[in-house]
């Protein structure tokens, strides 16, 4: 316990003293409760086996800039995590690609956590190593000044590392909470300009998220469940919060409806075919602005025990969903 006390206040310590820097914001996703492999290490093997996950995300799908360039982000999401006894917890692997307007990004996070017993429940305590590979053409933009000192000429990359921190505690089939921080020394990279006059340079996205979930059948139906969750991120400038509703029938088939306040409603549904979930969802600006368009989100999972299941009960859990 003066261990979990210790690592909590740690976690708490970067929140609170975050600075704004110069990162941009991290990836969104409608289907957060699918994505904490990725965002908590404190998460991986907390299932029951192995689990694998992809989520393609196209937001603003369309949206291009006044050259007809395509500006919208884009991003591909692919997990994977499981429990391993003799290390008593489990290891997680995620791969990025964030594409936003002239900036290509590629991450890879490996990380570990450690599994304990606590009320009732059992609690994640991990780490993980951040890579990132970030890339910016900054050839195709259109200065005002040609020649601007302090903007940087053509192709420039560089590879940031990192490391991820992350508590996730979870009572299996009822409720979960988790808090994490990525990116967590916000690493700075090299100059991207040659002269003086510019000190502008690639920067990690240092992101703490709050998560939370619960399952709750609903009285007098019990072929149905109702999955509420909740994702709050924020990098000490934008916070970002997700309400998430969804409904689950008869352990095959879900719909549901996910809030991200100030910015979009999205309509999700998606099927069990035997072992594998597939997931869609729409998003629909609530900017006010017209010439914003939907956003189109799949997500797909397999999970796979890794010892025969002798109980009945078909394993569903809203992290899953």
């Amino acid at each position: 316990m003066q261990l979990i006390s210790k690592y909590l206040i740690f976690i708490l310590v970067f929140f609170i003293s975050t600075v704004v820097g110069f990162s941009q914001q991290a990836p969104v996703f409608t289907y957060h409760t699918n994505t904490y492999a990725y965002t908590n290490p404190g998460f991986a093997g907390m299932g029951e086996g192995i689990c694998l996950n992809g989520i393609i995300r196209q937001q603003w799908a369309g949206f291009t800039d006044n050259e007809g360039e395509n500006v919208a982000p884009e991003d591909l999401l692919i997990t994977a995590d499981m429990p391993v006894r003799w290390l008593r917890g489990g290891v997680g692997l995620s791969i990025i690609q964030d594409k936003l307007g002239f900036e290509n990004n590629i991450g890879v996070n490996l990380g570990y956590s450690y599994h304990a017993d606590l009320a009732g429940g059992r609690l994640g305590i991990g780490t993980a190593v951040n890579l990132l590979n970030r890339s910016m053409d900054f050839g195709k933009f259109k200065p005002q000044s040609e020649g601007d000192p302090v903007l940087a000429s053509g192709e420039q990359t560089d590879m940031l590392f990192d490391m991820n921190l992350g508590l996730f505690w979870q009572v299996d089939d009822l409720y979960y909470i988790g808090i994490s921080a990525t990116s967590l020394f916000e690493t700075k990279g090299k100059a991207l300009g040659s002269s003086a006059e510019s000190s502008a340079s690639f920067v990690g996205d240092r992101t703490f998220y709050l998560v939370g979930g619960y399952e709750f059948p609903i009285p007098g139906k019990p072929a149905y469940e109702l999955h509420p969750a909740v994702s709050v991120q924020t990098n000490g400038v934008k916070t970002q919060i997700d309400l998430t509703a969804k409904v689950l029938y008869n352990n095959k088939f879900w719909g549901g409806v996910n809030y991200r306040l100030q910015e979009s409603i999205g309509l999700m549904a998606g099927v069990f075919i035997k072992d594998i979930r597939i997931g869609y969802a729409y998003d629909i600006n609530t900017l006010g602005l017209s010439v914003v368009p939907g956003s189109h989100e799949i997500s797909i999972g397999y999970c796979f025990k890794l010892k025969p299941d002798r109980s009945a009960r078909v394993y569903r859990n809203t992290r899953y969903l």
